[in-house]
């Protein structure tokens, strides 16, 4: 397997309760459907023996694809890609890897508090019923740790084990989803409203302005535009204000030794003379930070981008699904 290790940037929910020896990881909701969007929402409620928790891992089961996960202030967010066993049709397009291990690290949870690491992503369309398995494993400090990551054997039952991993029951598509799916359903695409107008400052053009979903809780969320530069001398995004966050940032995604690492983009982003920059998943993105309500699909987010030349103007950010990796084409 290839392993590609990054930061990233939250439909059913992922609990994780990993306090006493003896508690166990599980799935606050047991079943979703075979081919629908999944939000995983993972809980840590206690310590390991009154220890504060300083990491968490998820092993992603084959079948759940384009997975996502939320990044977390304090915490650094890597992922770990590999190959599938099998190839995905996603939108349309055939997927044969992406993330199947998920890390937040160098955190600091004390065990009298609780919080939540969000994942998203997509299942598979399995043709029969289906049981997934969630590997869950939470670090405190460098010598303490909780594991939840036994897979019962066929026949077993699964609380006959000391660690059970956390699962969820995928109930296979009817054939009549199937053909809605197959025909490009509206699970696949957002009707009505989804087109934006471009809007101008000076010469500069922005389009495609959209966030992604948050779950409730959540104090992070992840913005994504389209900058195009059609004039002649270069500028630069210096800043990014609205009155939904205490502050916005704008973030990279960079390579480092096979390891792609999350940054903040001190000095903006620069937009060379006749270029254009998209700030989207999986790279140059904007950072919502200390959301005061969590961003609803649907909603609208007012802000406010400045350039150092062309100026400031106001850009109304649609919300999109948790999962969404453009306004055009989400869950």
């Amino acid at each position: 397997m290839k392993n590609t290790t990054c930061a990233a940037f939250a439909a059913t929910l992922l609990a994780f309760t990993a306090g006493a020896a003896h508690a166990h990881a599980t799935l606050e909701k047991g079943e979703a459907k075979a081919g629908s969007a999944y939000k995983a929402v993972l809980r840590v409620p206690h310590g390991c023996d009154a220890k504060a928790t300083t990491g968490v891992t998820i092993k992603l089961p084959e079948g759940f694809v384009s997975a996502q996960p939320m990044p977390k202030p304090g915490w650094k967010t890597e992922v770990v890609k590999g190959d599938y066993q099998k190839t995905y049709s996603v939108h349309g397009k055939e997927v044969r890897s992406g993330v199947v291990e998920i890390r937040w690290t160098n955190g600091n949870l004390p065990s009298d508090f609780y919080d939540e690491f969000v994942v998203v992503g997509r299942l598979a369309d399995f043709d029969k019923d289906t049981t997934l398995y969630f590997p869950a494993t939470q670090f405190c400090g460098a010598d303490a740790s909780v594991t939840w990551t036994e897979i019962p054997a066929e026949g077993q039952n699964p609380h006959d084990l000391e660690g059970p991993a956390p699962q969820l029951r995928v109930i296979a598509a009817s054939a009549e989803e199937h053909a809605g799916h197959s025909h490009g359903g509206d699970d696949h695409t957002m009707h009505g409203g989804a087109e934006q107008t471009a809007v101008k400052a000076g010469p500069i053009e922005i389009s495609g302005a959209f966030i992604r979903a948050m779950v409730p809780g959540a104090k992070v969320g992840g913005g994504y535009v389209t900058l195009a530069n059609d004039g002649g001398e270069a500028d630069r995004l210096v800043a990014v204000h609205s009155p939904a966050a205490k502050r916005v940032e704008t973030h990279e995604m960079t390579m480092e030794n096979d390891v792609m690492k999350m940054r903040p983009l001190k000095e903006g982003i620069e937009l060379p003379a006749g270029g254009t920059v998209e700030l989207k998943p999986g790279g140059m993105h904007l950072m919502f930070m200390d959301v005061a309500k969590p961003f609803r699909e649907g909603d609208t987010v007012p802000v406010t981008l400045e350039f150092e030349k062309a100026g400031k103007v106001d850009v109304t950010f649609k919300v999109g699904a948790a999962g969404a990796s453009s306004m055009e084409h989400h869950h």
